[in-house]
C-alpha cells in the first residue's frame, strides 16, 4: 500500500518545483501551540512511523490547516487511518494526514454520496489538481480519533514528492516546538555472535545499566545496542531518538540517522532493532540507508586483544540536545564454541532457500533474510490434528516481505475445504488466522515471520452484540459490538427498512461497528427494522435483526 501512496503521489504532483528545498516554509497546521505525541521514525511493530503525531488537547474537530499553497490530491476513508487527506504542495513535498474525524464541504457530501453508492464504509477518491487547490494555512479538515488511533490528534506524514520518500517533518516546525530535554538510554545490550564471540563467558546477549561501571568481559566478535527515548518540555511522553553514535577507543564505528526513509524499508527495522533496543551493528541484508559503519565490519567489534575496549554512545535530537553514555568490555581470552547445525536447516540470507519436509514446504527466496538463520526445526504431533505442528524456528525471525508455506493435511473432517485456514501458534498456544487457501490436500499461504504453523478449522460465526439497543435513539447511532474467536470479520452490510445503512467502524481499537441516523436516509418518527450481516473469513455467517423507534 505505502509503495503505490509513493507512486501515486509522484505522478500526480511531479511539476514546478522551482524553490531549493532547504528554501521551504510550512503554515503550521494548527493555530495553537504545538505539542507531540509521537515523532518521526519511533520504533513500531514492522514500520517506523512515519510522521509526526500532534496533540490536540484531547478534543476533536479542531481546524486542520494547509501547510503550503497546492491542491488536494486524495481522499480517502480507511480503517487503519479513518478519513485521510492527502495534499500535494507545489514546493516538491506532499503530505498524509491522518485520524480526522471529517472533511469539509464539498468534500463531505461528495465522499458520503460514494459511500452509499458503492455501499461500503471505505472508499477513495482522487481528484484532478484544478478540483481542489489550496492556500497556506487554509482549513482542510478536521482533526479526530479515527481508525488506529489511542487518543485525539493528527498524524502527519511528509514526502519528498520526487522520491516517494517519507521524511522528518520536524525540522519544518522546530521553531514552533520547544525542546531542552536530551535523549535518556534504559540499557545497553551486548550481541556475542554466534560461533564467533562470547560475553560474560556465555553465547547469549547481556544487558547492561547505562554507564555501567564494571567492565565486561568478552572475547571474538560481538556487537551492541541501546534502548534510548527523547523527551521534550512540557509533556510526559517519550519519543523516537534522531541519532545514535558508538565510538570505541575514540574512533566512530556506527552512526544512525533517522530522517528518511523508503516505503520498501519500512520492514527492515525488524532487522535494526531487537525488541526496544537498536542494534550498532548491520545484519548483512540489510540496506536501510539510515545507517552507517565506518569500521569495515558492519559495525561489529573484534574483542582480540587482553586489554580494555572504551565504549561511547552519544544520542542527540534534531534541537541538538546531547547525552553520552560509557562503558568499558574488557578483553578476557577463552574458547567460543564453533556454530552446529544441519545443512538443510540452515538458511543464508544472500541466497532462495527451501524447506521440504513431510507435510510441509517452504520457499524463502533471496532477499527475504537479513541474516543467517540456524533454524531450530521442530514437529509437534497430535492424534486429533488436523495437521502437524510446524516450529520453523523457535524464536520468531521476521521476513522482509511474504513467503509461500504449504501445510499438508493429515485428515479432512469437514469436506468444505473453506472453511480451513493456517494459525500461527504464540509461545503460549495461542492462535491466530494468517490465511490460506487449500490446494490438493494442502493449505497455502504466506508468512512474514519464521515461527510456529498449523493447520484449524473456523465453522463459528460472528457473535453480533447491540451495544446500549434502547439509547439507539436519544444518540442517534447505533452500535453493534463484534466477536470471532476464528478468521476474525472479513465484510459486513447492515440495511435500515431494507434500505442499505452506512455501517462503519470509525475507531478499530474498538470493536465497535456504528451507523449514524440521519434523516436524509432514514425517516424519522416510528418504527424501525436495522438488519446487520456480517461475515469472517471463512464464510461463516450470522444476521442479527432488531427494532428501535425513531
Amino acid at each position: 500500500m505505502k509503495q503505490y501512496i509513493a507512486a501515486f503521489l509522484l505522478a500526480c504532483c511531479i511539476q514546478g518545483y522551482a524553490q531549493e528545498k532547504k528554501q521551504v516554509t510550512f503554515t503550521p497546521p494548527f493555530d495553537f501551540p504545538l505539542t507531540l505525541s509521537g515523532n518521526f521514525g519511533e520504533i513500531r511493530t514492522n514500520h517506523f512511523h512515519g510522521g509526526l503525531d500532534f496533540k490536540t488537547g484531547g478534543v476533536i474537530g479542531k481546524p486542520v490547516h494547509a501547510l503550503a499553497d497546492g491542491y488536494i490530491s486524495r481522499i480517502r476513508v480507511t480503517n487503519g487511518s479513518g478519513y485521510v487527506l492527502d495534499v500535494c504542495y507545489y514546493n516538491g513535498y506532499s503530505t498524509i494526514n491522518r485520524h480526522l474525524s471529517g472533511f469539509l464541504s464539498p468534500i463531505a457530501e461528495r465522499v458520503e454520496k460514494l459511500q452509499y453508492e458503492n455501499e461500503n464504509w471505505e472508499v477513495e477518491i482522487i481528484p484532478g489538481p484544478e478540483e481542489y487547490p489550496v492556500k497556506a494555512g487554509q482549513p482542510i479538515a478536521w482533526s479526530g480519533n479515527t481508525g488506529y488511533s489511542f487518543g485525539p490528534h493528527l498524524h502527519l506524514d511528509v514526502f519528498e514528492t520526487e522520491s516517494g520518500e517519507f521524511i522528518d517533518p520536524m525540522p519544518f516546525f522546530r521553531t514552533k516546538i520547544k525542546d531542552t530535554r536530551a535523549p535518556k538510554a534504559d540499557g545497553i545490550m551486548l550481541f556475542p555472535q554466534a560461533g564467533k564471540g562470547v560475553v560474560a563467558g556465555k553465547q547469549e546477549n547481556l544487558t547492561i545499566l547505562p554507564n555501567h561501571e564494571q567492565p565486561v568481559e568478552a572475547w571474538g566478535i560481538i556487537g551492541t545496542g541501546i534502548k534510548a527515548y527523547d523527551y521534550m518540555d512540557g509533556v510526559s511522553n517519550h519519543y523516537g531518538v534522531y541519532s545514535v553514535v558508538l565510538s570505541v577507543d575514540g574512533n566512530e564505528v556506527f552512526r544512525s540517522t533517522v530522517d528518511r526513509f523508503s516505503p520498501n524499508e519500512n520492514r527492515m527495522i525488524n532487522s535494526w532493532t531487537y525488541g526496544q533496543y537498536m542494534k550498532s551493528f548491520i545484519d548483512p541484508g540489510n540496506t536501510l540507508r539510515m545507517l552507517k559503519v565506518s569500521n569495515g565490519n558492519r559495525g561489529l567489534i573484534t574483542i582480540d586483544e587482553e586489554r580494555d575496549y572504551q565504549f561511547l554512545y552519544t544520542l542527540k535530537d534534531v534541537f541538538g540536545n546531547t547525552s553520552r553514555y560509557r562503558f568499558t568490555v574488557r578483553g578476557r581470552k577463552q574458547p567460543i564454541q564453533p556454530l552446529e547445525y544441519q545443512d538443510k536447516y540452515f538458511f543464508a540470507w544472500n541466497k532462495t532457500n527451501f524447506l521440504h519436509e513431510p507435510g510441509l514446504s517452504l520457499v524463502v527466496p533471496k532477499g527475504m533474510l537479513y541474516d543467517d538463520v540456524n533454524l531450530h526445526y521442530e514437529v509437534k504431533a497430535d492424534s486429533g490434528a488436523i495437521a502437524l505442528t510446524y516450529q520453523l524456528n523457535d524464536e520468531s525471525t521476521p521476513l522482509h516481505a511474504g513467503c509461500e508455506l504449504r501445510i499438508g493435511l493429515l485428515r479432512k473432517p469437514l469436506a468444505d475445504t473453506t472453511k480451513y485456514y493456517i494459525a500461527s501458534v504464540t509461545p503460549k498456544g495461542t492462535r491466530y488466522s494468517v490465511g490460506g487457501k487449500y490446494e490438493n490436500g494442502y493449505m497455502k499461504t504466506n508468512i512474514q515471520e519464521l515461527g510456529t504453523y498449523t493447520v484449524d478449522i473456523d465453522t463459528i460465526p460472528p457473535e453480533i452484540i447491540p451495544i446500549n439497543k434502547n439509547q439507539w435513539a436519544k444518540n442517534k447511532k447505533i452500535v453493534y459490538r463484534l466477536k470471532d474467536k476464528g478468521t476474525g470479520v472479513c465484510s459486513y452490510r447492515g440495511t435500515i427498512d431494507g434500505k442499505y445503512a452506512l455501517f462503519g467502524r470509525p475507531n478499530i481499537v474498538k470493536s465497535y461497528w456504528e451507523c449514524e441516523l440521519d434523516p436524509k436516509h432514514i425517516k424519522k418518527g416510528g418504527k424501525h427494522i436495522v438488519e446487520f450481516t456480517v461475515t469472517d473469513c471463512c464464510g461463516n455467517k450470522t444476521v442479527s435483526r432488531e427494532s428501535f423507534i425513531w
